[in-house]
């Protein structure tokens, strides 16, 4: 940076200009120049011009030895030739800074520069090291929402703020086109920022995944696992965090594999697309049937029978088995004359929606992308068969055939198709397994399952659609709602998995069963008879009588 001397060293210019300099970097200003050891104007020879620096051994600065009439600059010494060079020009001499402005001139400390001799930092403010500017260091005054400042050439992008902005400007269409979607919970305007524009909540491994997690995690086998402590330990993300163990723990990730970041996302946009305002219908309900049927694959038929992939299709339709529900059920959508009733005929209206919707997030993810064609489009069809299997109208379908192959014995789990039909049946058991908990979880799923329904029929009571049966909150009450549940659904679809796998784990959940029926016989001499729910569940189980196979 300095200005040597050469042939512009006659200059009056350039001489004033380099007085200038050495004013700026403090030295006292000369008033004359000798000329003795120019003759003729010749250049001196490079030893002659060159200074050399002796070092002291009581640790004094280095002063300059040699001739000092051809400096680079005049003054760069003393003017008795052997004087100190100032410390704060030889702690930085030859430095090289990225910052537009120089910490050299102006430093109100010289002494702190050749302290910190040779060393460098990435603050702006710092005077006693280099100030080296990384290509990302730069200030966009923007609502693009970059940080100022920070180590590394990558900027953060708060994308946030370019969310604010987008729906601003597509406000009006954006309320249009959402009078033509279905129950779609569209937390963000456009899916491109989805997983990252989620709060820190959903960092599995930072914040969340704590120690507390951590050790419950290590009994997700354990049929006593409490789900909603779980939940609350995971800040709300126990479907992510849960599935994720398990993904990790029954070796998916390694051996399909899985690409960590697009799983991650992938499950992220699972428990996004489940709605939190519906008190059953909800993520925390999908975490619990996936972990009922992580407990079902583990029982000693499936665990020494099933393969990775169908482990990989049993918890996928487990995760996404009520993804985007709405909160009401099939009837209501038929009689409310929905789209979705008329797209799927009337037949299976929410688990065929259930079931497109997971489609949807698999292709979006690119979860599966390194697979062959055939191999998605054999698991798509796969997981739509388990999550068809949920719906409770054609439950007798299922267990028609699964007692069929029990009576004959002829159930043989080396054939797929057999194993395929354990499968949907787990997951019907998963699906409908809150009674076969202990009675402190399985009261609260009945609560929060008889709210969703009450909830149902007040929204029938305002528009005069006719309340469905067990959604009148004036007749019906939990304990005869579950009582019925128990009697007509449960029992009879836990007894025949007794029969398929007789362990400590099935007796376990139909001794629940028992134990949690008489609890609700003994609150129920506390409440108002009602003999709606039993009818209801009697109509429902008349439709559930023995009837002609429809199942492949």
């Amino acid at each position: 940076m300095g200005i040597q001397g050469g042939k512009h060293g006659g200059d009056p210019a350039v001489r004033a200009e380099r007085c200038d300099w050495a004013a700026c970097l403090g030295f006292p200003k000369r008033k004359g120049r000798n000329r003795a050891s120019r003759v003729g104007g010749a250049h001196p020879t490079p030893s002659a011009r060159a200074p050399t620096l002796e070092f002291s051994d009581k640790g004094e600065y280095p002063h300059t030895v040699g001739p000092r009439a051809h400096a680079p600059w005049p003054g760069w010494w003393s003017a008795a030739g052997r004087g100190p060079v100032p410390q704060h020009v030889l702690s930085r001499r030859g430095a090289i800074s990225f910052s537009s402005s120089s910490a050299l001139f102006g430093c109100p400390n010289p002494r702190q520069l050749s302290q910190r001799r040779g060393a460098i930092s990435y603050d702006s403010s710092d005077q006693t090291a280099l100030y080296i500017r990384m290509l990302g260091d730069v200030r966009v005054r923007s609502r693009a929402g970059f940080e100022s400042e920070r180590r590394g050439s990558h900027p953060y992008i708060d994308f946030r703020i370019f969310h604010a902005q987008s729906e601003i400007e597509v406000s009006v269409s954006a309320r249009n086109i959402r009078r033509l979607l279905s129950f779609q919970r569209y937390l963000r305007s456009s899916r491109f920022f989805r997983g990252t524009t989620v709060s820190n909540s959903l960092n599995i491994l930072d914040d969340d995944y704590n120690g507390q997690a951590k050790c419950m995690l290590e009994k997700v086998g354990n049929w006593n696992f409490d789900i909603f402590l779980f939940d609350r330990l995971t800040n709300g993300n126990s479907l992510v965090s849960l599935t994720f163990h398990l993904f990790s723990l029954h070796g998916l990730i390694e051996y399909f594999h899985l690409d960590m970041m697009k799983l991650r996302r992938f499950l992220v946009m699972i428990q996004e697309d489940y709605h939190s305002q519906n008190p059953y219908h909800n993520a925390v309900h999908a975490a619990d049937v996936t972990q009922a049927m992580h407990c079902y694959l583990k029982e000693p038929k499936l665990a020494n029978s099933v393969t990775p992939w169908d482990v990989l299709l049993s918890l996928i339709a487990a995760a996404t088995h009520d993804l985007d529900h709405p909160g009401v059920n099939q009837p209501f959508l038929i009689k409310t004359n929905h789209y979705l009733a008329t797209l799927y005929k009337n037949t299976s209206v929410l688990e065929n929606h259930h079931w497109r919707s997971a489609v949807g997030l698999l292709r979006e993810s690119g979860l599966f992308s390194h697979m062959p064609l055939e191999s998605r489009q054999q698991m798509e069809a796969q997981i739509g068969a388990l999550i068809l299997a949920t719906d409770i109208s054609r439950q007798n379908e299922y267990l028609s055939l699964f007692r069929a192959h029990l009576d004959k014995g002829d159930l043989h789990l080396e054939d797929a198709r057999h194993r395929h039909l354990v499968l949907q049946m787990a997951l019907k058991c998963a699906d409908i397994c809150n009674p076969c908990r202990t009675w402190e979880l399985s009261k609260q799923w009945s609560e929060k399952v008889t709210e969703e329904f009450f909830h149902q029929g007040d929204i029938e009571k305002k528009y005069h659609l006719g309340v469905s049966p067990l959604c009148d909150r004036q007749t019906e009450s939990i304990a005869n709602i579950q009582i019925g549940f128990m009697t007509y659904l449960v029992e009879p679809l836990f007894t025949e998995w007794a029969r398929f796998s007789n362990t400590r784990l099935s007796q376990t959940m139909l001794g629940h069963v028992g134990l949690n029926k008489a609890s609700w016989k003994g609150l129920q001499r506390e409440q108002p008879s009602s003999e709606d729910a039993d009818a209801a569940f009697e109509e429902l189980s008349s439709q559930l009588l023995p009837q002609e196979n429809r199942l492949p």
